[in-house]
């Protein structure tokens, strides 16, 4: 979805977001910056700053030395774009599980507070991140097995001969 300019209301405590835009990505990200220090990331832009060596500085220093209001990550959020309910989503669960909410008509997501620290320390590189996710056995159950249930799903044939 493309970046729109109009001010968003935060899906957490309902306070207008600031607008910064992030000269080097060539977007605005949506801050809570007198609330509750939330972060909203239109479709396709947290993977453009959830690793480490990517460049999130402007969004850092505007959440930096400030306290926040405590939210209740219980209650039902609605996306400031589209107006739908949000979806509780484990973005990042390899290293330390960190639940943000997902709209999945816009493909917007709202970070809480500390959510983008905490998924930015996991993985210095997006490598990182891939190796880590295919030495874990979950990962390789899961992937082979799935693909195995989708293709016989489609093709209607057993593929009992594969050992996964």
């Amino acid at each position: 979805m493309k970046d729109t300019e109009k001010a968003l209301n935060c899906p957490a405590c309902g306070k207008e977001m600031k607008k910064v835009w992030l000269d080097e990505k060539g977007f605005f990200v949506d801050i809570c910056t007198d609330g509750c220090g939330g972060v909203w990331l239109d479709n396709r832009e947290l993977e453009k700053i959830d690793e480490s060596d990517e460049n999130a500085d402007r969004i850092l220093q505007e959440l930096g030395g400030k306290i926040f209001a405590q939210t209740d990550k219980t209650k039902e959020r609605i996306c400031p774009l589209c107006g739908v309910k949000l979806v509780k989503y484990i973005y990042s669960d390899e290293v330390e599980p960190v639940e943000i909410d997902v709209c999945y008509t816009c493909g917007g997501k709202f970070l809480d507070n500390n959510e983008l620290k905490t998924i930015r320390s996991q993985y210095e590189e997006k490598e990182d991140k891939v190796d880590d996710a295919l030495s874990t056995s979950r990962f390789k159950a899961k992937g082979l097995t799935g693909m195995v249930k989708i293709f016989q799903k489609m093709t209607n044939k057993s593929l009992s001969y594969l050992k996964y």
